[in-house]
């Protein structure tokens, strides 16, 4: 592990609870911001100092999204840490606990995910003399709520962490405007804040991103989507007239519509790109009449043309076609993943990095692009549901076979 200096703002994150820190009468501790900005480890860190100074013999919480990514972007790099430090560590991943020991003193630390409104149900029962909820803003209230509840020891003190969502979000209203009301200490981060980020790295970042995302992840600020949801989409860079003589791989996309439209799209692989060959997309309001599970299969099979498709991804909430396909005992159907902000993302980073082109007889498709925009009105992060159905079944595609592992680089700033 390499060591480089701290920050100013990593060092106030990491001594805020230190008797002569100005911060010292705190109850809580919120750090956002950007990605990368070394908020995290540091955070990390200073929690479990500031647990060893306080307590031995207690138990505490780690809280993410999941056990996994909290394993992944707390956990790993905040042992190697620890063990820099002179601490020993002993994970039980059947019981999702870690105890930490160091100088005679043992404290053991739960670990949560808190993905969705079940997850309260987890942490109910268990006494925590603190707990650092990592993406704090990922997780629903319930779960977040329930976890400070559980803080019932003398001194015990609440650490949030996450990334900026849209300003009409719970914890941005709760927490980061009431932080003061709150007795809690507000600290907003930028990639400038983490000494161990390389430039190279930083332009990285900045490329990744576009439109709300980029004013999120790279600028760090709480901003509204707005406009058109995909505006990197352009005819002349992502529509082609010629597609390739051959494809290595075939994969089917399904958004399932009656009343609403049905879209359906035939991608094929060629080297690192996807190529969108041709779609079927029936509107039965457009058409004057509805089409049953067996004409839509029927459509489907037209659309193959007698080509083997590795897997035809169906939107998840259509039990009955799903059925449908998997009774003809023809072709593979799965399920769809429809994770929305994360799959609006992916097809943007696709988009951007000309991994996804598409065949100009894919007009319905070509056209959503156009008209599908965020819903200003709604007070959350969403699209205006119309013009969706293309744009559905091309997200289910991209999150099923263009999904990169979450937070694929680790930047570590400790000092010596």
């Amino acid at each position: 592990m390499n060591f480089v200096p701290f920050s100013r703002k990593q060092l106030r994150v990491l001594t805020w609870w230190c008797k002569n820190s100005p911060d010292s009468g705190r109850d809580a501790i919120i750090c956002d911001g950007a990605v990368r900005s070394g908020k995290t480890l540091c955070m990390s860190v200073s929690f479990v100092l500031w647990a060893f100074s306080r307590y031995s013999g207690q138990a505490f919480a780690f809280c993410g999204k999941t056990i996994a990514s909290l394993r992944r972007n707390v956990i790993l790099p905040l042992t190697a840490a620890l063990e820099e430090l002179g601490f020993s560590f002993e994970e039980k991943v059947s019981r999702n606990t870690v105890t930490l020991a160091y100088k005679g003193r043992s404290n053991l630390f739960y670990l949560f995910g808190g993905r969705d409104e079940s997850a309260a149900a987890l942490i109910q029962g268990v006494t925590l003399a603190g707990v650092l909820l990592d993406e704090a803003a990922l997780m629903p209230r319930s779960f977040v709520e329930q976890a400070l509840a559980r803080c019932s020891v003398p001194g015990s003190r609440l650490w949030f962490n996450c990334n900026p969502e849209h300003p009409f979000h719970w914890f941005y209203e709760e927490w980061i405007k009431k932080s003061e009301q709150k007795n809690a200490l507000y600290l907003h981060f930028t990639m400038e804040d983490n000494p161990a980020l390389p430039e190279e790295i930083k332009k990285r970042y900045r490329a990744l991103y576009s439109g709300p995302f980029y004013e999120r992840f790279v600028e760090g600020r709480w901003t509204a989507a707005a406009g058109v949801v995909y505006p990197m989409f352009s005819e002349k860079r992502h529509v082609v007239s010629a597609l390739p003589a051959a494809f290595e791989r075939y994969v089917v996309s399904c958004d399932y519509g009656t009343v609403n439209p049905a879209s359906f799209g035939l991608w094929g692989k060629s080297g690192p790109v996807w190529y969108r060959i041709r779609e079927y997309y029936y509107d039965s309001r457009k058409e004057g009449a509805l089409r049953t599970d067996e004409e839509h299969y029927a459509a489907l099979e037209t659309l193959l043309c007698g080509l083997r498709p590795e897997k035809v991804l169906v939107d998840p909430s259509a039990a009955s076609f799903l059925e449908c396909i998997r009774r003809h005992g023809r072709y593979r159907a799965v399920p769809a993943k429809n994770d929305l902000l994360g799959g609006i993302r992916r097809v943007s980073d696709a988009l951007r990095e000309g991994r996804l082109l598409f065949s100009a007889d894919c007009r319905d498709s070509i056209r959503e692009f156009s008209l599908y925009i965020w819903d200003q009105n709604s007070g959350e992060d969403r699209p205006v549901k119309e013009h969706d159905h293309a744009m559905d079944e091309i997200r289910y595609f991209v999150n099923s076979e263009l999904a990169a592992p979450e937070d694929d680089f680790f930047a570590l700033s400790l000092s010596r």
